[in-house]
Parts: C-alpha cells; sequence; structure tokens
C-alpha cells in the first residue's frame, strides 16, 4: 500500500511550548528577534561556494553528499554509502569520486526513506529547507521524489540561488569556515580584497599537526616544516612553525578564533626538555596511546598560550570517538557519520592548563561537549568561575531542541546567560542555516518565557536576553566587528 502524501507546513508557533501563557511570551520575544543577522561562527562549509559563487549542481549534491547527519541515518538502515553516491577519500578507496552514481536514483532512495527522519533535528532542517527556501507544500516521499529533485535543481541553476545570493536571502552577516593548519587558503586569500572578505572568515583548525594518533602526523610535520622553513623535529621549531600558521590565517583568512577537537579534554603542563622528548617519539612512531593523548594535552596547553600572544579565541570541543566504524573509514575516510560520543571528563583534565593561564584576561576559552551529564556538574561550575572559559552551545548530537533546553535548564542557574556565547550551526549543509538558527531563537524564546511566566525574571529581561543570546553575546565572545 502507497502512503498518501502528506501536506508539509510550519506551525508559526513551534517549538514554544504546549502552555498558552509560555507560547504568548516566546511569541512577542521570538518577533522581536527572529529577523536579526546570522551569525555563523563556527561551521564547516566549502569556502569556493563564496570565492567562485557558482550555482550549485542538483538536489544531491546538495542535501545528501556533504551532510553526515542524513547519509548517517540512511546507513544506520542497511543503505550503501556507495548507492548514494559518497566519494571514497579513505586509506583504501580510490581518492577519487566513488563510482558513478546517477544523483537521481540517489534521491529517490533518499526519498523513499525519509521517513526516518520525523523526530529528528535533520527531519525539521530538512523540512524547513523544502518549504521555505523552495517553497513546497507537500512532504518528500516516494512518490513525489523526482518532482522534488527536479524543481530544486531547476531552482539552483538560477542566479537567485548562488552563494552569494543565498548569503543575502538568509542575512547572514558573518559566516566562519574551517581550514586545517596546512591549508593555504585560496579561496579566503581570493576574497580578501572584496566585500565578501567581511562576511567570509576561517578558522584554524591545526589537528593534523597536534594529533599524533593521525596516520598522516608525520608527513603533516614535515608539510609544516616546508611551509614555514621551521625545523618541526625541534618542539621551538615545531612551535614556532604553529605560531607561523596561526599568523597566517589572521591575516590570509582573517581567522578570530581557532577549533581543536581532541578525543578527551586532557591538558598538560611538561618541561621543554620532556616535550622534545615526546616530540621525537611520536615522529619516530614509537609514542604509545598514552603518549600521543599526553602530547595533545601538552598542545592545548601550548595553544592557549599562543591565544593569549595572538588573541585568537580557543574553540575546544572533545568528546568524539572519531571514525568508529573502521572498514568505512578506510573506504570513505573522515567524517562520514562515523563519530560517536564519549564520556568526557573536565575539571581534573583541564586544570593544568587553567592553573598556568585560566586567570589571564587575554584568554578566551569556549568549551563545548557531547557528554550531557557534565553539564551542571562540571562545565557550567568551571564557566562560572574561571574569566577565561565561555560554555559553546548544545552541539552535534544535542543540536537539537530538547538538546538546546536541557542546556540552558542545566548550566543557566550556575554560569548564567552572559558565561554562553549564543548559537553556532557547525554545519556542512550550507541551506540549513537559516533553519538551524531558526531552532535555537526558537528554543531560547521558549526557555525565557517561562522564566518569566515563573516569576523568575522580568519581561524586560527576556527581551534584553533574547537579543543577547541571538546576536549580541556570540559577537563579542568570537571577536566580531
Amino acid at each position: 500500500m502507497v502512503a498518501p502524501i502528506q501536506p508539509l507546513s510550519l506551525h508559526p508557533d513551534r517549538l514554544f511550548s504546549s502552555d498558552e501563557k509560555v507560547v504568548a511570551i516566546a511569541r512577542e520575544l521570538y518577533n522581536e528577534i527572529k529577523d536579526l543577522p546570522i551569525i555563523s561562527p563556527h561551521g564547516h562549509t566549502d569556502p569556493s561556494w563564496f570565492n567562485e559563487n557558482k550555482n550549485f549542481g542538483n538536489a544531491t549534491e546538495l542535501f545528501i553528499k556533504p551532510d553526515h547527519y542524513v547519509f548517517r541515518m540512511l546507513y544506520s538502515q542497511g543503505i550503501k554509502l556507495t548507492d548514494l553516491g559518497i566519494p571514497q577519500h579513505g586509506l583504501q578507496g580510490d581518492r577519487a569520486q566513488a563510482a558513478s552514481v546517477d544523483p537521481k536514483k540517489a534521491w529517490q532512495i533518499f526519498a523513499d526513506n525519509y521517513h526516518l527522519f520525523p523526530g529528528t533535528p535533520s527531519g525539521y532542517w530538512l523540512d524547513s529547507v523544502f518549504s521555505e527556501v523552495f517553497g513546497f507544500t507537500e512532504k518528500l516521499c516516494s512518490a513525489n521524489a523526482q518532482q522534488y529533485y527536479d524543481v530544486i535543481t531547476a531552482q539552483l541553476a538560477t542566479p537567485e540561488y548562488k552563494p552569494h545570493a543565498l548569503m543575502d536571502r538568509f542575512n547572514i552577516e558573518l559566516i566562519a569556515t574551517t581550514e586545517g593548519a596546512l591549508d593555504v587558503l585560496p579561496h579566503h586569500r581570493a576574497i580578501k580584497d572584496t566585500p565578501m572578505a567581511k562576511r567570509v572568515i576561517t578558522t584554524f583548525r591545526p589537528d593534523d599537526v597536534v594529533d599524533a594518533s593521525r596516520e598522516d602526523f608525520v608527513e603533516n610535520l614535515a608539510k609544516l616544516g616546508e611551509l614555514t622553513n621551521e625545523n618541526t623535529a625541534t618542539w621551538q621549531g615545531y612551535l614556532d612553525a604553529i605560531r607561523a600558521r596561526r599568523e597566517y590565517f589572521k591575516t590570509e583568512g582573517r581567522a578570530t578564533a581557532t577549533d581543536h577537537g581532541h578525543p578527551s579534554a586532557i591538558t598538560a603542563d611538561l618541561s621543554p626538555l620532556e616535550c622534545q622528548k615526546l616530540l621525537t617519539k611520536c615522529l619516530a612512531g614509537d609514542a604509545t596511546p598514552q603518549e600521543q593523548e599526553l602530547f595533545r594535552g601538552q598542545m592545548l596547553t601550548e595553544l592557549a598560550g599562543m591565544s593569549i600572544q595572538d588573541g585568537l579565541v580557543m574553540q575546544i570541543h572533545p568528546g568524539a570517538h572519531r571514525n568508529h566504524n573502521q572498514p568505512i573509514f578506510d573506504v570513505f575516510g573522515r567524517d562520514k557519520g562515523c563519530d560517536i560520543p564519549s564520556q568526557t571528563e573536565y575539571v581534573n583534565a583541564l586544570k593544568p592548563l587553567l592553573s598556568k593561564y585560566g586567570n589571564d584576561p587575554k584568554l578566551n576559552i569556549i568549551l563545548f561537549t557531547l557528554d550531557e551529564t557534565t553539564y551542571s556538574r562540571e562545565l557550567a561550575p568551571l564557566a562560572g568561575h574561571y574569566p577565561s572559559l565561555k560554555l559553546g552551545p548544545a552541539w552535534w548530537f544535542h543540536d537539537s531542541p530538547a538538546g538546546m533546553l536541557r542546556f540552558r535548564q542545566q548550566v543557566t542557574e550556575t554560569a548564567g546567560f552572559y558565561n554562553t556565547v549564543g548559537f553556532n550551526d557547525d554545519t556542512r549543509a550550507f541551506l540549513s542555516i537559516p533553519a538551524r538558527h531558526d531552532v535555537a531563537r526558537r528554543v531560547d524564546c521558549r526557555y525565557l518565557a517561562e522564566l518569566v511566566t515563573n516569576h523568575q525574571i522580568t519581561l524586560t529581561e527576556a527581551h534584553t536576553l533574547a537579543y543577547q543570546l541571538t546576536y549580541g553575546l556570540v559577537k563579542k565572545a568570537y571577536k566580531i566587528d
């Protein structure tokens, strides 16, 4: 039996609670802030989009291939990544495009399985994009899959759907991409003297030259030395090379922040001699997993010291067991939906770094977590004390209506609002950005409305906080003028 096509409509009061008193106040707050510009200070969109301003190719290339939220759900139901045309870039892949797949067939598979997404953040974002960006009034399903594909692909070919036009349409004031330490930033350099330079910046992510457990670590340090004319086999030369790359990112990519995706929050404060011995073991391939972890921990402390010197905001988001599915990693490479949250400890892990630098007024650290059990027990008390610490928003697996609400409920009483930094979307899926920010705005307005209804804050305070959570705090935290 073929399921009937369902209407696609977005309720104007969605996510505002079922309590009419809360809804009325949330609606008032939301209407005041819903049209504020979007600041997207942490994401993974392709910088070539903003430099070249070319039309996107087709619906499959835009919605399926770059979005691990989408294809990880499909993979979990037994659908092969090769059937979706996901590129093979792993060690055992061919380092080229996967076997040619008709994008219409991949889209049909997606539509046939769209019933998997209701109740998930991806389902909400996709419905929002389909409705508000492309004007669909029926939910995607098997029966209308090809109509969807043809309409989306045709619209993508028009000038109104080029990246620059969409930036304006979405009211994106600023978006930050993320590049590895070895990236020479060709696209950011190309837009450097154009109006787009004020709207698209880079973020420095040195994991490729800091994580000694990576299969390409030794090769990457050699490349780092070539780029900077430093001897990266020596501890001082290695640190100087990283400093040089940070300055390059500031100058050529207008970076205001760094980004560190370590497995844990462990930090260390070793002597220079101990650091040299550790670096030598890592380069020789003789370091144990524990020594590799210690090396990463030492580097977080070193990078914090560099942030004090050059002013870059430091983002630390630990707790992901990367590439958990080894066969998928071997064939398809990183960022293929195989990263799994793990238990993360912060109080003892961060103490070496905070003991050395935590009270320095020039240090700005934004902490993220995939371990929600730490919100009220560890993160809120840390951010509620150390002037160098702020809390990033509900992130990744918790970037959802319920996850955002849990975040506010568990951190606010100890850390307050002003020790948080607003919202960031952390996305590769460009068209989902306004939908993701809209979710955050609605949930924040709901939470503030609940506080007003409970007589914990005044309506005037709620209006001020709604603005700050949407726009003010993020610009301050990321030093965006």
